[in-house]
């Protein structure tokens, strides 16, 4: 396993400035684009190497829903554009890539094919196809009778750490989660992790909305929903909790460090998706695998056979594994 010396070595940074920013120490001044680096150089060194594969020619566009400031406070989606851009290099395909700040530069200037990462409005998806018709979309299905998708089940996956925590005894479940709205704000998105945690509790018999603390994705908004939750809840804070990404989960990891409680052995802790910081932060995080690698070389797939004909769309779902480390039993 690659180790945060390696990361240190290759971003050309010490090995401080590494620790840090894997742990999203706000104290910290370093610029977006440092940050941008380390976090770039952690996610290809998790990749298996393979060997370049017969060379295609062609050309294809790669739009990520996140500016490139927001895709560091969410690993997750830069985890699945690295995975498309290894899969196009092994195929030796040119990407054209756009954020969601020059999203209006997307044109049909001699593309084949465009993966959309993230999560995309009606509106926007029916710009998209003026575009092109060969779409693969990566962590949402607009469309399944008209595009190819590849999502992950989240509501397994929550079920997974829940049923987890419940057979380790615990009763008094936390959730820290974020919320998205489309980016041309036509409406807010239903988060299934959030439904999941709801309703599967109840079901179990131990519903209590009062533990449930929600704002946005980010390590930052982890931090500040955690200490709200110690202070609401004084003695009766939760001895366990979901948080709806590892960002979340880092930042509330923090948080419970900064009041003196001790994690696991006061509070359990385990996150989704296990962005390549997961292993480096303190303690390690518990999380669940979303293997964003094989969802960007699924969409790359995907859009070749899209590209050489096949007219009936796929949704191809990528199973998730609960991986347990230090920060929870």
């Amino acid at each position: 396993m690659a180790t945060i010396k390696d990361i240190a070595q290759i971003a050309g940074v010490s090995i401080a400035t590494v620790s840090r920013v894997l742990n999203y120490d706000t104290t910290l001044s370093v610029s977006d684009e440092t940050k941008k680096r380390i976090f770039e150089v952690a996610e290809e060194l998790s990749y298996k190497k393979k060997p370049v594969r017969k060379q295609e020619s062609g050309k294809i566009a790669l739009l990520q829903w996140y500016t490139e400031k927001e895709e560091l406070e969410d690993l997750y989606y830069m985890s699945i554009r690295l995975g498309v851009e290894n899969q196009c290099r092994q195929h030796g395909i040119q990407v054209d890539k756009y954020f969601q700040d020059n999203y209006g530069d997307l044109k049909d200037d001699d593309i084949q094919g465009l993966i959309a990462i993230g999560k995309f409005s009606r509106k926007q998806v029916n710009d998209l196809v003026k575009i092109t018709k060969n779409i693969v979309f990566v962590d949402t299905s607009p469309d399944e009778d008209r595009f190819d998708s590849i999502v992950i089940d989240f509501e397994r996956a929550t079920k997974k750490v829940l049923d987890h925590f419940i057979q380790k005894g615990h009763e008094r479940i936390g959730y820290i989660g974020g919320r998205e709205v489309f980016k041309d704000k036509t409406s807010m998105i239903e988060d299934p992790r959030e439904m999941t945690f709801k309703r599967y509790l109840a079901e179990k018999g131990l519903p209590n909305e009062d533990y449930m603390y929600v704002g946005n994705f980010t390590a930052d908004d982890g931090h500040a929903l955690m200490k709200r939750a110690i202070h609401e809840q004084g003695d009766q804070l939760p001895t366990a909790f979901f948080a709806g990404n590892d960002s979340l989960a880092v930042g509330a990891l923090r948080a419970l460090l900064e009041e003196g409680i001790s994690v696991p052995d006061r509070v359990n802790i385990i996150g989704v998706n296990d962005i390549s910081i997961s292993k480096y932060v303190f303690p390690s995080l518990s999380t669940v695998k979303v293997y964003t690698e094989i969802m960007g070389e699924t969409a790359v797939d995907t859009l070749l056979e899209r590209i050489a004909g096949r007219k009936t769309a796929k949704k191809i779902f990528i199973a998730t594994e609960l991986i347990i480390r230090n920060s929870s039993f």
